[in-house]
């Protein structure tokens, strides 16, 4: 999923959304271990003293980014499609198909933001685990919930909506690691194909009748 950007402001704030920008794509593009302050400072165009009076460590960057950046791009290319479908099954196709489209558009795949924060910082930190992990379950949160409205619904007759929401964001952060490798978006089509008839199945499936014991 691409990194989301704050519009455009003349506010007061200019300089804290310079530097969030500059951060966010420096931490995709080189991961954060591998980003420093000056670099940051440098392609966002501020002064080491403008960036401090927002940020007194890269830490406090890093944590804005995945509150202020990252939460946003997972709320832009997946909760919202999700929550605005016919159903979880179709947000899930609209997803990946949107998210892969781009990929073929930018012809490069840097990964999700999400994902290559997690594998680089959930060990590093507690605290960037607990952000990191509060993205991941607002995400999950969202696609079971649409889960749990279609059961409702008879849209979707089987199937736990938790493990399911789990299983589709582990796949889908599965794939684009895959996709990151080789830099190509087929992993990401192959996977929307597979959960497509896992979801066909579920939807259609008639109970199991159970054979009572002897």
């Amino acid at each position: 999923m691409p990194i989301a950007a704050r519009s455009r402001s003349n506010a007061p704030d200019e300089t804290k959304r310079r530097v969030l920008d500059a951060a966010a794509a420096a931490f995709q593009s080189r991961g954060y271990h591998s980003t420093t302050t000056h670099e940051i400072m440098r392609d966002a165009a501020v002064t080491a003293g403008a960036m401090h009076h927002h940020f007194p460590s890269k830490k406090s960057i890093g944590l804005a980014v995945i509150r202020e950046r990252v939460s946003l791009a997972v709320e832009q290319t997946w909760i919202e499609p999700v929550r605005l479908a016919r159903s979880g099954a179709e947000g899930v196709r609209q997803a990946f198909a949107a998210i892969a489209n781009t990929l073929d558009r930018r012809g490069s795949v840097l990964g999700c933001p999400l994902g290559n924060l997690a594998i680089e910082l959930s060990l590093a930190d507690p605290d960037f685990r607990r952000e990191l992990q509060d993205v991941f379950d607002s995400w999950q949160r969202a696609i079971a919930d649409k889960f749990r409205a279609d059961h409702k619904s008879g849209e979707l007759r089987h199937g736990s909506p938790d493990e399911l929401a789990t299983f589709v964001v582990a796949s889908y952060s599965g794939a684009m690691a895959i996709a990151k490798a080789r830099q190509d978006s087929l992993p990401l089509k192959s996977c929307a194909k597979q959960l497509a008839a896992l979801f066909e199945d579920l939807a259609n499936r008639r109970p199991t009748k159970v054979k009572p014991s002897k």
